[in-house]
């Protein structure tokens, strides 16, 4: 069976395997000090327009989500989100067993939104009730939408009113930079006061690769790293993979590659008349199926099941740097005989 069950089930893209093979036998100082992380820190400066910032190579995304947000708040602080946000959902109380409360509203198209982020402000006015310091988002979001450059920086200048941080997870950021009227790198770097770039969900092994902008979040953070255990001895392992995909095009490539893979998929269940949940342009696909339907996709592929509707069931469907054109032909034409 061909699985469309996420975005990491394969190992990693071959330039990347390749760049790890030819460099396997060089020594290297260890913890992300080597010359393969400051050239992958450099192409990351540029890309980005920020020389000044600070990046950190982490090895998974519930690591430097918690990581950051524990960071930046003190232990009276709170971070806000919407309900569909990763750190809520999905990182098995990363964020509150950091000593953090979580500030959720129901998401809009997957997304915080400027009131929702007023509202939770209005309400949390004193001393008797944790501060919130710190805004949450994800590009693109759980239910692959994103926020376009108008958006977040209207985000960005709600934090700026309510004094709060704005905090950008990146792990399918490749999928959004392949979007016109999403953010860019250099955008996202001028709206956020940190984010990172998904690498194990964008054709790396594993890793993320933390980008810090505000000065105020600067100081002492691989202390921190430390002391949560989250430095990687062999950093050059991040290195030479953030290298590979982004000294060219390659991590755009893919962004591109995964969301047209998608559409294929999309425009087939929209014209076979199935219902799409929070319709997207990115990798990830929610549709309402009859149990009848579901039943036949799955003598055949794997997918995800996110709960039961009215007459079926919701699936998430998820394509990758890996995803074969074939496996979506197929796919595609199953869809087309149902």
């Amino acid at each position: 069976m061909y699985s469309f069950l996420n975005d990491y089930s394969e190992g990693a893209h071959p330039r990347v395997l390749e760049a790890l093979n030819q460099t396997n036998l060089i020594q290297t100082v260890g913890y992300g000090e080597d010359e393969y992380c400051t050239k992958a820190k450099e192409v990351i400066l540029q890309k980005i327009g920020q020389p000044h910032a600070d990046v950190h190579f982490l090895v998974g995304g519930t690591q430097t989500n918690m990581l950051m947000i524990s960071y930046a708040l003190k232990h009276y602080q709170a971070v806000i989100a919407c309900d569909e946000g990763h750190i809520h959902v999905h990182e098995t109380g990363a964020v509150e067993g950091a000593g953090h409360k979580i500030l959720v509203r129901p998401h809009v198209h997957g997304k915080v939104t400027c009131d929702m982020i007023k509202d939770i402000c209005l309400q949390h006015k004193d001393e008797h009730m944790v501060q919130p310091r710190m805004v949450y988002i994800s590009q693109t979001t759980e239910l692959g939408t994103y926020y376009t450059r108008e958006e977040l920086q209207d985000l960005y200048q709600t934090t700026r009113q309510y004094g709060l941080y704005l905090f950008m997870d990146g792990a399918r950021l490749g999928s959004a930079l392949a979007l016109p009227d999403a953010p860019t790198l250099e955008e996202i770097a001028k709206n956020v006061d940190a984010f990172y770039i998904g690498g194990t969900k964008m054709g790396a092994l594993f890793g993320e690769a933390l980008v810090i902008i505000h000065d105020d979040l600067k100081p002492q953070f691989r202390y921190h790293m430390k002391n949560k255990g989250a430095m990687l001895a062999k950093g050059r392992l991040l290195g030479i993979q953030f290298y590979e995909l982004l000294k060219d095009h390659l991590y755009e490539d893919i962004g591109h590659y995964e969301n047209q893979m998608a559409d294929l998929i999309r425009q087939a269940l929209i014209q076979k008349g199935f219902s799409i949940y929070e319709p997207s342009q990115t990798n990830q696909i929610f549709v309402d199926l009859p149990q009848k339907a579901l039943e036949a996709i799955e003598k055949e592929f794997m997918v995800t099941h996110m709960g039961t509707v009215s007459g079926g069931e919701r699936i998430r469907i998820v394509t990758s740097w890996a995803t074969s054109k074939e496996a979506v032909n197929a796919f595609v034409q199953l869809i087309e005989n149902l």
